[in-house]
């Protein structure tokens, strides 16, 4: 019993720290050696963990974005209720830094840009799994979402940053909603 809470405060070290490490280095910059240093470990404990940088880039930024379910919404609405729902992901209560790795991540590197297709495809594409164009109706709300969160999270463009959430959700909602009802 010792043993297995030792491992998981291990992992839980390791990931902290790769989390850190990515968002300050980039995925091309942390190494194994410097994210083990900063967890106190030796960097063979990562590899026997993780197995490589990849897999332990995928264990660090492994996003449930819990979305909603469009039926349990109310028809109206819905759009704004989406955009809230991911400002939340990013600055509410709770937030931490792995959107944030991710999204810096996959701008330059290829595992971290098919880890955030991944995710996108399969947790806003089974929001939309019902309709036939859902992988679509999904790509087009996902540019939304990302670009808002490049401008805002990323990028800090001022006028981006500047703005309170309630002015985002109202502006944006009505475009997702539109993604989410109207004919493509």
């Amino acid at each position: 019993m010792a043993f297995t809470h030792r491992s998981e405060e291990t992992r839980n070290a390791i990931l902290a720290a790769a989390r850190r490490r990515f968002a300050d280095d980039g995925y091309e910059r942390a190494t194994i050696r410097a994210i083990a240093a900063d967890a106190g470990i030796d960097p063979s404990m990562v590899m026997r963990y993780y197995g490589s940088k990849d897999g332990l880039f995928a264990a660090a930024v492994d996003v449930a974005l819990h979305l909603p379910a469009l039926d349990d919404l109310p028809r109206e609405g819905r759009g704004e209720i989406l955009v809230d729902h991911f400002l939340r992901l990013w600055e509410g209560e709770g937030a931490d830094d792995v959107l944030t790795v991710l999204l810096r991540s996959a701008v330059t590197n290829e595992a971290a840009a098919d880890r955030m297709r991944t995710i996108f495809a399969t947790q806003v594409g089974s929001v939309l799994s019902r309709s036939a164009d859902g992988p679509a109706r999904a790509a087009l709300i996902s540019t939304q979402l990302l670009g808002l969160a490049l401008c805002r999270y990323i990028l800090r463009i001022p006028e981006a940053v500047a703005l309170d959430t309630e002015t985002l959700v109202r502006s944006l909602g009505p475009t997702v909603e539109r993604y989410l009802s109207d004919p493509l």
